[in-house]
């Protein structure tokens, strides 16, 4: 992916969003989170075939969903709304002495290449007493996973002076329902850019993403 490419920006003047984008810029808390159950039972599998870790097969299918959703691609940067081309997934990782350190995993939309580069990163952050933040990037999708419970609800810490428009995304454990595989997948995002049909939409491509594992095309 070209990182130099620069982002669209958005005339707020013209743009329908304008109303709403102003009235939660004014929230201090302006940051709404949802929590669903998602059976990833055909994912699975598929990433069992293919020798990919769950971990990384997740979060691609994870960033495709959201690069599929402009909304997801919007961030706030100084006084402009812009629009990233491609965002891509900055995931947890438990590092060898169970603390966390970021891992930016750039995205690319074939699994296998993304795979490849994504477990040489996540090989060395788990070795890394840093943190890895880069902040003068804002094309990411935060993600973390919580493997050890099935929760129903997530609240993600963020900034609020200055507001942080990076969408948020956490997972927990899987629950076997008979033949369905299911976790809980959260998304928390900036309400000035983000509604609930985005979030809708958001959902409906990881479906279609799951869904897909089932045939040859994935």
């Amino acid at each position: 992916m070209d990182r130099d490419r620069e982002p669209r920006v958005i005339d707020v003047e013209k743009w329908s969003r304008r109303s709403q984008f102003e009235l939660f810029q004014s929230f201090g808390f302006p940051y709404f989170s949802l929590t669903a159950s998602v059976d990833v039972a055909p994912l699975r599998a598929l990433l069992k075939r293919k020798g990919i870790s769950f971990t990384i097969g997740w979060v691609h299918a994870l960033a495709g969903a959201a690069n599929a959703v402009p909304a997801l691609r919007q961030r706030m940067r100084e006084d402009k709304v812009i629009e990233h081309e491609t965002v891509h997934p900055s995931t947890t990782i438990l590092t060898d002495d169970e603390q966390f350190s970021f891992c930016n995993l750039p995205y690319d939309e074939n699994l296998d290449t993304f795979a490849r580069e994504a477990e040489r990163r996540i090989g060395e952050a788990r070795r890394s007493a840093s943190l890895f933040v880069e902040p003068d990037r804002d094309d990411f999708l935060f993600m973390t996973a919580i493997p050890w419970i099935s929760f129903t609800a997530f609240v993600h810490p963020a900034p609020l002076d200055p507001p942080d428009y990076v969408p948020r995304f956490a997972w927990g454990r899987f629950e076997e329902e008979g033949d369905r595989i299911v976790l809980p997948l959260n998304i928390q995002a900036h309400h000035g850019l983000v509604d609930g049909i985005h979030v809708a939409r958001f959902y409906e491509r990881v479906l279609e993403r799951i869904a897909g594992a089932k045939g040859p095309s994935v």
